[in-house]
Formats: C-alpha cells, structure tokens, sequence
C-alpha cells in the first residue's frame, strides 16, 4: 500500500495498493501547498480507512514544478516516511500524466517567462526523452521532430496517478525518478552572503 503526494501543480494526496485507487484528495489552488498538506493527508487516510502505519511507502512527485509548491510536497513525503518507518519512491510528476495514455504523447508544464518543461513518452510510461526545459517558441521544433504526437498540458497532477506508475515501475523493475526535486528554476530568493569571522591564531 502507497501513500502518493504531488505538489507540482495543485496538492494531491492518494492512497493506492495493489493497481486500486483506495482514496485521492486534492486542492487545485497553487498557493496553498503548506496549508492544504496536512488536511489532504489526513482526508486521504480517513477515506482510505487506514492508519499511518499501514503504508508500506510514500510516493513523492518530483516535479518538474516550482520550487515554493514542490518542496513543500516532497518535505512532507520525507517526513511522513520517516515517521513511520517506510522508503520513499521519488517519481517524475509528468509520469503520472502520462500514465494511461495508450499512444505516444507529449507532456507539457507551464514555467512562465515564456518557458515549457516538457517530456516525450511512449505508452506504459515509458519517457523517450526529458523532462527538460525550452522556450515556448522553441517548443515548434519538438513537436515538429514528433508528427501527430499528442500534446497534453495538464494544469493539474494527480497523485493517484503517481502512486499507480509508482506501483508498475516498482512491479517491473524499472528505475524511479530522480533523488533530487526537478524545480522549474532556483528560487529567486537567495540567502546572502555572510562574511567568515577573523579566528585568532
């Protein structure tokens, strides 16, 4: 059993075993992360009429996605597994939109400043290429190496999605996703720089 969080987008939380969705609970507002974390979690384990220590490990989105959303999902997930004790599966967020999707077909993230993330899949889940960013102009050029493909750009990520590729990547053997979080781009603040003291000799 899997507990799945995704902050790329909105905040989704889900609770999956054995290819079934058991619960999902979602916000689909993209300033709340840290507000709504809590409340979903705790709504996705009373659906699924379960107790933390029934989860035999948590799904984290990694993005691609801003970094302010993102690590407020992946702290969380860090958090809850070790807590209770469970591994935690890193997977590329565009997988989960990718996963049902029966022809070859392209995600797309919005980064603003006129900048896409965007991933190239086969069916099964299987990413051909990305996740990677390039300008929205730029993007022609992708598609125009892809004829026909579809284009999916999800304004939305969910973690029940997640959870399930997490199972069949897990089932098959096949790698997760990255250990570290995709963000879109460094945050724009940044800590200055603090002078070292003089050390008396």
């Amino acid at each position: 059993m899997l507990l799945a969080i995704d902050t790329s987008a909105g905040t989704s939380v889900a609770v999956v075993d054995a290819g079934r969705v058991l619960a999902e609970a979602d916000e689909a507002g993209t300033r709340r992360h840290a507000e709504a974390i809590g409340t979903l979690l705790r709504a996705a384990l009373a659906d699924a009429g379960i107790e933390p220590r029934q989860v035999a490990g948590v799904v984290a989105g990694m993005g691609p996605g801003p970094f302010t959303g993102l690590r407020v999902g992946i702290a969380a997930a860090r958090a809850f597994a070790f807590g209770v004790g469970v591994p935690v599966h890193p997977v590329v967020s565009h997988d989960a939109v990718a996963f049902g999707c029966e022809e070859r077909v392209l995600v797309v993230t919005d980064a603003r400043r006129r900048e896409v993330a965007w991933s190239l899949y086969d069916p099964g889940v299987v990413r051909l290429e990305g996740p990677e960013l390039c300008l929205r102009d730029g993007f022609d050029a992708i598609t125009h190496r892809n004829p026909g493909v579809l284009v999916l750009d999800s304004p939305t990520v969910s973690a029940a999605s997640l959870g399930l590729v997490a199972e069949l990547l897990l089932t098959a053997g096949r790698p997760l996703g990255p250990a570290e979080p995709l963000y879109l781009r460094p945050p724009d603040v940044t800590m200055p720089a603090v002078p070292m003291p003089d050390v008396p000799r």
